[in-house]
Parts: structure tokens; sequence; C-alpha cells
């Protein structure tokens, strides 16, 4: 294999691992903040692209397209949280994931019927040739994945580490009980990041449907591999998240050179059993030792 073609397929692994990144970064929020791992995150993906056709559709210029469709599906995440969930509150981690099951299937019904069965396009943002770099051809939407992954990253790190609600959202996650005697609502933070995680997973879909198009079960494949990265990095963890959905997207891409194509969907979920079952806090997790 020439060098040329080696580095072409690890720009398509980096590509399709942004997207996972910023789909694991939602996984991670929200298992801060409540515990629960949020199954409906994929469709939250899904929504993303298709309220950004949707919109395009009326008449608004791609960009604010864009925009209202990651607003539309953060206001979805947080109705879904205080309709679905925060009733429920009290209840058992695996009863909430539950929820989040069954919410995941009513938004992939919608959809479907507010949408249609067919895939749905959405152009590019900026329409042109591929650039070439070196022989190595690079998509023009493939840099708006990237800007668009590094952009959240940046703004969810300087919400975590400078803002009054990122420090109440990282208490959360440590204790929900210490967080509450400290005067923190808890019911705010986990309402704002089912929120924070619903826009991103919209973000990724935004950014990607111009290369893959989209549709109404868009989200359940993502979703899965989605979540492979978040284990795969250390759950809790957002950089680790981050790194999980890049070596995610590169180990994918690599088994379609060495390996065969047929079996690129199956690596996320050789990696989430192989890492289960090896290292179940992830890469750059540590072991929680509870005493006694």
């Amino acid at each position: 294999m020439e060098a040329a073609e080696f580095f072409q397929y690890v720009i398509a692994g980096l590509k399709s691992g942004s997207i996972y990144a910023l789909v694991a970064l939602g996984f991670t929020v929200v298992y801060g903040s409540t515990g629960i791992i949020n199954f409906a995150q994929g469709e939250f993906f899904m929504l993303g692209g298709v309220l950004a056709v949707f919109f395009a559709g009326l008449g608004l210029p791609l960009p604010l397209a864009g925009i209202a469709a990651v607003i539309m599906t953060a206001a979805i995440g947080i109705a879904f949280e205080r309709v679905a969930l925060r009733p429920q509150r009290s209840a058992s981690p695996i009863v909430l994931i539950i929820i989040t099951i069954g919410g995941s299937m009513v938004f992939k019904s919608l959809a479907r019927h507010l949408f249609g069965p067919d895939e749905l396009t959405l152009a590019e943002f900026t329409p042109g040739p591929s650039i070439d770099v070196a022989g190595v051809a690079i998509e023009r939407q493939a840099l708006w994945v990237w800007g668009l992954t590094v952009i959240a990253v940046v703004v969810l790190a300087v919400l975590y580490r400078k803002t009054k609600l990122g420090r109440a959202m990282r208490a959360s996650s440590i204790s929900h009980d210490a967080a509450r005697l400290m005067g923190i609502d808890t019911a705010r933070v986990v309402m704002v990041s089912f929120g924070i995680a619903a826009a991103l997973g919209a973000l990724a879909g935004v950014a990607v449907t111009p290369l893959t198009q989209t549709a109404w079960d868009a989200g359940a494949t993502i979703g899965v591999k989605g979540f492979a990265a978040a284990i795969l990095g250390g759950l809790g963890n957002p950089v680790a998240s981050v790194i999980g959905g890049l070596v995610l997207g590169l180990l994918e891409s690599l088994s379609v050179a060495f390996v065969s194509s047929t079996y690129k969907d199956a690596i996320s979920l050789v990696v989430l059993l192989v890492v289960l079952f090896v290292r179940p806090q992830g890469l750059f997790g540590r072991a929680r030792r509870e005493k006694v």
C-alpha cells in the first residue's frame, strides 16, 4: 500500500472518528450528571440531520437551518428529560435506561411519519472539489466536521472549567447528594445536561449529513458507535471520549484497508465487548474502589 493511499484511510478514519467523538461526548455528559446511559443519544444525531434538511427545505439559508436544527434538538432533549425522566428520578438506574430506550423508539417512529422513510440529502456547507494535499484528497465538508468538533470540545471545556454551571455539573457528577447539600439545583443540572447532549448529537448529524445523507433510522448505528467510543476512552471523561471516538474511527477505516469493508460496522461491537471484558473503565479511566 502506498503512503498516499494509507493516509487517505487515515483521513477517512479521523472524519468518522470526529462524529463518533461528538456522540460519545453526549453519552459522557448525561452519564456524568445522572449515572445512566442515554440510549436515545443516537436519535439526537438523527434529529439534527433531518431537522436541518427540513429547515433548509423551508427556505432558510444553510447556516441558519443547521443552527435551528441544533437548537430544536436541544429543546427536544430538555423536554424528553422533563417529561419522561424527571417524574421517575427516584427510580432505579435500570428503569431510567429502559425509559431512554423507549424514547429512542418513539423518536424514530415520529421521524419516520413526519419526514418519510426515504433518505434525505443536505447540500455541502462549502461546495467544490476535494482539496488535494500531497496526493491525499480531503473533502471540504470533512474540514467542517473537524472544525465543528474542535469548537464543540473547546466550548464544552470552557463551560466545565470556567462557568458556575460547569462547576455545578462537575460537582453533580461526583455526588448528587453532596452537590444538593451545597445548594446546587441538581434537577436543573440534569436538564441542562440532556440539552447539551442533544445539541452535541445534533451537531454531529448536521455536519455529516452532506457526506452520508440521513434518514429516520440513521441514529441506531451511530448510537452504538458513539457508545463504544465513550466506553473505549472512558465513560464520564470528556477528553477520553473524544480520543476514544478518534481511535474507533481509525480502527474502522484501517480495518477496511487491511481486512475487508465487510467487517467495518462490526469493529465497534468487537471493541465494545473487548473493552468491557478486559478494561471496563476504558483506556484512560480509573477503576473505582469503594470502601465498605
